[in-house]
């Protein structure tokens, strides 16, 4: 018998956190590895909001906060949604939580019972399915292709929702694809979940500010549809403070409050200081933000560029966050003699250990032609890195 529980055997380790785990241990060998397995942007956050961790610290902001964060942060969130979404929201609708994970997890946990189904577009980030897991729900899944540019469309949705359907979660800008919906899109799709009254959105924005179209559009824009909404985003991408764990929600307020009770008994309120930085971020200049955006718009024309070089991987444009999602179909069944490539597994295996690339495979995120390039690292990198894979994929016949 396990000691462990059901529970944790049935949760999968995050595939992203494994393959930059495995490249670590290869570094750790000697090996020159390139990790391009990660969503992390390689800048340091702005000095504004470091400077007001450090005035926090020299505040005395050691103590706890309020379990949904601080009034003053909470009204920094409202405020930038009327700025830049034109939303309407009151700070008891946001809640803080240690990043946009814990939020998800939130809203998942309160929302979703036992046996009732919530919705994945393929691909979808990996934490989705397993969050759903640990409320014993059931994912449905809607299979999307590169040629559709990964988008559902309004009938497939329609399609997939039965009487014990409760959550549909989607990301835009997309995490793993960098797909982009549109507002006619989000639209068409608001309008279906409109005739199922006990249907909700969790729609993850946290790509927002990472968008090479110029405009963000969110589902929660339209009236008839945004009191089922929950907003979710945060601090990691756009202001490059992954390590600080700020993300939040902006949803209805007996939501919101559900979220604040499930919080008030997991980890309470997330860090005090990262919650002073966070309302620099929200509120202070957003020009580095804008910068970062502009170099990861031309990391992705490099990488496309480049790719095109390689035989046989189809590609699509990414719109918006740092990832590249090449369909490798083309090399199953292929082999250099020694390994041969049956999956996307064993192509981001085989060219880990023969390019010492770290990338993901895209059966991690439910679609097992692809596989994942995060282009979130220096331009020499990148280039050395696909040098690299193109030189080893060659070797496969």
């Amino acid at each position: 018998m396990s000691k462990l529980s059901d529970r944790i055997n049935r949760l999968n380790e995050s595939e992203t956190i494994k393959m930059s785990r495995i490249s670590r241990e290869l570094s750790e060998k000697g090996h020159d590895v390139i990790n391009l397995s990660l969503g992390e942007p390689d800048f340091d956050t702005p000095t504004h909001i470091k400077e007001a961790a450090k005035k926090a610290i020299d505040d005395g902001y050691s103590h706890y906060p309020p379990i949904s964060g601080y009034l003053d942060v909470r009204q920094a969130v409202a405020a930038k949604f009327k700025r830049e979404n034109n939303l309407d929201y009151t700070p008891q609708q946001i809640v803080i939580s240690t990043g946009a994970k814990q939020s998800i997890a939130n809203v998942v946990l309160c929302l979703l019972n036992p046996g009732e189904e919530i919705i994945l577009p393929e691909p979808y980030w990996v934490s989705y399915v397993e969050i759903a897991k640990l409320a014993e729900g059931v994912p449905v899944y809607i299979p999307t292709t590169i040629e559709a540019d990964f988008k559902i469309t309004p009938e497939q949705l329609r399609e997939a929702i039965t009487p014990k359907t409760k959550l549909l979660v989607f990301s835009t800008p997309c995490n793993p694809t960098g797909s982009v919906y549109s507002k006619d899109e989000l639209e068409a799709l608001a309008k279906v979940v409109a005739e199922f009254p006990d249907l909700y959105i969790i729609s993850d924005e946290i790509y927002e500010h990472i968008n090479f179209i110029g405009k963000h559009d969110s589902i929660a824009q339209f009236d008839f549809i945004k009191d089922r909404v929950i907003i979710v985003n945060g601090l990691s991408k756009a202001f490059a403070m992954t390590g600080w764990r700020i993300g939040y929600i902006g949803a209805p307020e007996w939501i919101a409050k559900a979220c604040d009770k499930m919080q008030g008994q997991f980890t309470s309120a997330a860090c005090s200081i990262a919650e002073r930085a966070a309302l620099a971020a929200l509120s202070m200049d957003i020009t580095p933000t804008l910068l970062m955006r502009d170099e990861f718009r031309k990391r992705r024309d490099l990488v496309l560029n480049l790719m095109k070089e390689i035989p046989g991987l189809k590609l699509n444009e990414p719109k918006g966050a740092f990832y590249v999602f090449p369909d490798i179909t083309y090399y199953f069944g292929k082999t250099d003699g020694t390994t041969t490539i049956n999956t996307a597994h064993d192509l981001s295996m085989y060219i880990l250990n023969n390019a010492y690339v770290s990338i993901v495979s895209g059966e991690a995120f439910g679609d097992k032609n692809c596989i994942r390039f995060s282009y979130a690292t220096s331009e020499d990198k990148l280039i050395e890195a696909i040098k690299r894979i193109k030189n080893v994929l060659a070797k496969l016949h």
